[in-house]
């Protein structure tokens, strides 16, 4: 299947447009319908911060094929992330910054401060207007919703067919988000024994959430003094543990299976490589990296240029006890990341990004109920946030991290507004599977 590849010059700094310049890179999926019926292009994200479009593209294309009818597909690289001013913070692309920032501004310092996601989307509509169409078209996912949202609140009278899958939440702080993800990650995790007990044999979290919280942390304290082996000369300790459990919970119900025979074999036999196996590449952009994928840099470098949150000691303290206290099985590992920006060597944007969007045309905000990732509150933030009949929200009662194309009538109704421009109306609740 062919593709276009292209980079598009754009100012490294908006505020000075005939300064240094910049090279973003894109590839493009073009219409398979008649030009007569092509509608222009439609931009997708696909997350992270941190997560590649040109590469995501094509391996993501299956679930955005339908709409190559009516759609050329385009997809880029955002700002620091992998062939657009990569972010590096060592030596190696995926030295990470989680242990230090001096890293991070010695291999990358003239960059950090215009990667943020405000800069990212100022190439959005420069990339608009090159790709020729008077409004952007754009689908974006997780924190692609952050990323489309920040757009519309630039250039309101820019926005065409938005549709914001798995929202962040706008009203919360980089900490406080952390706090409400490990909360609905507990509750996914519950959900999932509740399950596991009544319908998996055999189940290895036992009888319900309350014994598979006993057994996942004395898992935990196991693989703490000694991590499993995972296969390859890896190892699998108490951190892979919570991440490759959630990116488990991401996929929805059809993790479910896979993850009870993945912690069977933890368990019973120490062998860890079928669990972290299972969670490649899905869930946890950051936990996914390849020796030559930045997004892990990326991803650090991303959130604290956008985040103005610089705590003090006191306060990192509290929020790290909070963190701990909101999920025994996912608190501890989820609560390092309050330290994440703490020594960063720039001023973050914002506190909470700007996304109210007043006078833009209708936006589709799309949340599951059983979002792990991105609970389910920040999509009524979100659709709230944008603005009165801006932000329209759909609901999925669904499990899992996105429901677009799982659940038949969020894909009706994303692809009837994308094609059409209809959007479903306000408050209109898809039926999924929640058992």
């Amino acid at each position: 299947m062919d593709y276009d590849c292209a980079t598009m010059k754009a100012p490294l700094d908006y505020r000075k447009p005939g300064g240094r310049t910049i090279d973003v890179a894109l590839v493009r999926r073009k219409a398979t319908g008649p030009n007569a019926r092509r509608i222009g292009s439609l931009v997708l994200n696909f997350g992270g911060p941190g997560v590649s479009g040109v590469s995501g593209l094509p391996e993501r294309l299956d679930q955005y094929e339908p709409l190559l009818d009516r759609y050329d597909l385009v997809s880029f690289d955002p700002r620091g992330v992998g062939a657009t001013i990569p972010v590096r913070c060592g030596k190696t692309a995926n030295d990470t910054g989680y242990n230090g920032a001096e890293a991070c501004a010695k291999y990358s310092g003239t960059l950090l401060p215009y990667i943020g996601t405000s800069h990212t989307a100022r190439d959005l509509d420069l990339m608009r207007y090159l790709l020729g169409d008077e409004r952007l078209h754009y689908f974006g996912v997780s924190y692609g919703t952050k990323l489309g949202a920040v757009y519309a609140h630039l250039y309101p009278s820019h926005v065409g067919r938005l549709v914001l899958e798995a929202p962040i939440d706008p009203a919360e702080n980089l900490n406080e988000k952390k706090i409400s993800q490990v909360k609905a990650i507990q509750a996914a995790f519950n959900r999932f024994a509740v399950h596991c007990a009544a319908h998996i044999r055999p189940c290895p979290t036992g009888n319900g959430p309350q014994e598979a919280t006993r057994r996942m942390t004395r898992l935990a304290d196991r693989l703490e003094k000694k991590p499993a082996p995972a296969g390859g000369g890896r190892t699998f300790d108490a951190d892979d543990l919570a991440y490759a459990v959630n990116d488990h919970l991401s996929l929805g119900t059809d993790g479910w299976q896979p993850l009870a025979r993945a912690l069977t074999l933890l368990i019973d036999h120490n062998d860890g490589g079928s669990l972290s196996k299972g969670a490649d590449g899905t869930g946890s952009a950051d936990r996914a990296a390849t020796p030559h994928d930045n997004n892990r840099a990326a991803r650090t470098a991303i959130n604290c240029a956008d985040s103005s949150l610089r705590p003090d000691d006191e306060r990192l303290d509290r929020d790290e006890a909070r963190i701990k206290a909101a999920s025994p099985v996912f608190g501890a590992t989820w609560s390092t990341g309050v330290y994440l920006c703490y020594d960063w060597p720039f001023d973050g944007e914002r506190t909470t990004p700007q996304v109210n969007a007043d006078g833009a045309a209708p936006i589709l905000v799309v949340g599951g109920t059983g979002d792990p990732t991105t609970p389910y509150a920040g999509a009524r933030h979100m659709a709230r946030a944008l603005g009165d009949s801006v932000g329209i929200l759909l609901t999925a009662e669904e499990e899992g991290h996105g429901t677009y194309p799982q659940n038949r009538c969020v894909t009706e109704a994303v692809n009837t507004y994308l094609r059409t421009g209809r959007t479903p109306a306000g408050g209109t609740v898809c039926q999924g599977d929640m058992s």
